[in-house]
C-alpha cells in the first residue's frame, strides 16, 4: 500500500533526518514537509547527521507550502494528535485501527458483505500527519483525517520526540503490512553426531575412574546419565572438543595408580598443576 509521512511545520532539523531514519529502517521512503521553519532543512548538517545513513529518504522528500499539496493522491488520513478534542475524528491506537484497516474481504462476516459497498471497500493510499515540535497539529488539519492516532503511553508522562512517534508508527505499520523477518545474528549451531558423543563420553568415563570419582566395578548409572545430560545439551563439535580437554586434563592429573598411597599423596603435593 502507498504510504507517505508528512510532517507539518517542523521547527527542528534533527527531527527531519531521525524522521527519514525511522522510514528507512521500517521500509519507507516517501516524505514530504509542509512549510518547515528551515527552507533548506534537507540539506541542513543537523539533518544529515541523525539521517545516520538515509540519504535517500532525504534525497526523495519534498517540501511544499500546504497541506493540501502534501495529501495530493492520498486517501486514508491519519493524524497523530495526543491533545484531547472535543470533535474531530475517533482517537484510536495504531495496532487496531491498523488492522481494520487492511482487513481482507473475505475476512469480512455475511452481515459486512451485505453493508455499503464504501463499508467494504479498503484504501490504496495512507498518509500518516505529524504536526509541529511545539504546537502539535491545528483543529482544521486533525478534522480532515479519518482517524486520530493516539500512541498508548504512561498517563504520567505522554511526551514523545517526532522521531521517535514516527519510528513507532512506522514499525507498527510495517507490521501490519506483514513486516520484516527476523535476520539471524549468528550461523545456524552444528550438532555433534552421536558418534562424536560417545566417544566423548568414554574419554570422561576413563578420567573419571582415574581421579577416582567412579569405581568401575560399580559403574550405577552415573554414565547414562552424563549421557541423557549431554544429549539436552545439544553439543556442537567445537564443545565436544572442550570437553575431551577437560577429561585429558583430567587423566594427566590423576594420582599415578602404580605409586603406594603414601607415595601419591607426595607425588600430589609436590607436583603442580598447570592451567
Amino acid at each position: 500500500m502507498k504510504t507517505r509521512f508528512i510532517l507539518i511545520n517542523t521547527s527542528h532539523a534533527g527531527n527531519v533526518g531521525a524522521t527519514a531514519r525511522a522510514m528507512k529502517t521500517m521500509g519507507f521512503d516517501d516524505l514530504v514537509l509542509v512549510a518547515p521553519r528551515w527552507a533548506n532543512v534537507l540539506r541542513r548538517e543537523e539533518t544529515i547527521q541523525r539521517a545516520s545513513g538515509a540519504l535517500d529518504v532525504l534525497n526523495n522528500a519534498r517540501i511544499v507550502e500546504t497541506l493540501d499539496e502534501a495529501l495530493d493522491g492520498m486517501v486514508h488520513l491519519c493524524a497523530t494528535a495526543m491533545t484531547p478534542r472535543d470533535f474531530g475524528p475517533p482517537t484510536l491506537a495504531p495496532r487496531p485501527h491498523f488492522a481494520e484497516l487492511l482487513a481482507r474481504p473475505e475476512a469480512l462476516s455475511e452481515q459486512e458483505l451485505l453493508a455499503p459497498v464504501q463499508q467494504a471497500l479498503k484504501p490504496d493510499s495512507v498518509a500518516f500527519l505529524f504536526g509541529s515540535e511545539r504546537f502539535g497539529m491545528q483543529n482544521d488539519d486533525v478534522y480532515r483525517c479519518h482517524a486520530a492516532l493516539s500512541i498508548p503511553t504512561d498517563p504520567k508522562f505522554g511526551s514523545l520526540n517526532l522521531g521517535a512517534a514516527v519510528q513507532l508508527i512506522a514499525y507498527d505499520w510495517r507490521e501490519a503490512l506483514g513486516g520484516f523477518g527476523v535476520q539471524a545474528a549468528t550461523t545456524e549451531p552444528r550438532l555433534a553426531d552421536a558418534a562424536a558423543v560417545a566417544g566423548m563420553l568414554g574419554h570422561w568415563e576413563q578420567a573419571l575412574a582415574d581421579i577416582g570419582f567412579l569405581d568401575p566395578a560399580s559403574p550405577k548409572k552415573l554414565m547414562p546419565r552424563l549421557n541423557q545430560l549431554f544429549n539436552r545439551a545439544q553439543l556442537s563439535p567445537e564443545e565436544i572438543h572442550i570437553l575431551r580437554g577437560v577429561a585429558k586434563a583430567m587423566m594427566r592429573h590423576a594420582p599415578d595408580k602404580t605409586l603406594p598411597a603414601a607415595d601419591k599423596a607426595s607425588a600430589t603435593a609436590s607436583t603442580p598443576l598447570t592451567p
